[in-house]
């Protein structure tokens, strides 16, 4: 279980790494920028994930992960008015997170903690949250695509490259190590 621990931690890094990377390749403007009227920008996802991070770890073992301060409505609202503003709470929450995990042991996993009165045991919980921000950072990235059409740089195995990607991979020895161990490099 401990690996468990140690593998979440590496899978968050890994998803922050990809909003990272985005951000990195948007101009300030395509940051606030929505497809269409019912969709949120990258800005307001952002936005929606420093709120449910910072509810969900904030004192994790022992309160309800939704906190009676979020305005979890008011996180849909597009006002963050900068990329040092939306950088900083892309910081703030993905903290929090990283705190609440490396403070955990291996005995806290089956630990029943609470979501809206929902008990959840922590690898339950963490699990949750796995799937949860990797499909906002999933929209992030894809609007990061619309915006930049063919400027956009891959953040994985670009596109008509498996072949060679494979070849590469299948000439390394078999060995037992993390699958993000190579973009977190």
């Amino acid at each position: 279980m401990e690996s468990y621990l140690s593998s979440a931690v590496k899978q968050f890094e890994y998803y922050k790494s990809l909003g990272d990377k985005t951000f990195a390749q948007l101009s300030d403007e395509q940051l606030f920028w929505q497809p269409n009227a019912e969709s949120n920008s990258v800005a307001v996802i952002v936005k929606h994930l420093w709120g449910n991070m910072l509810s969900r770890w904030t004192n994790f073992l022992t309160e309800d992960g939704e906190k009676e301060w979020r305005n979890r409505d008011g996180e849909f609202e597009n006002d963050i008015r900068s990329r040092e503003e939306l950088l900083a709470r892309w910081e703030e929450g993905w903290a929090c997170l990283f705190s609440a995990l490396n403070g955990l042991k291996e005995e806290d996993l089956e630990t029943v903690i609470y979501i809206r009165n929902m008990g959840h045991t922590v690898l339950e919980a963490v699990n949750r949250q796995l799937a949860h921000y990797p499909y906002h950072i999933g929209q992030i990235v894809y609007i990061g695509k619309l915006a930049l059409d063919t400027d956009w740089k891959s953040l994985s195995i670009p596109r008509n490259q498996s072949q060679a990607y494979n070849k590469e991979k299948f000439e390394q020895p078999k060995e037992r190590r993390h699958f993000t161990d190579e973009f977190l490099r």
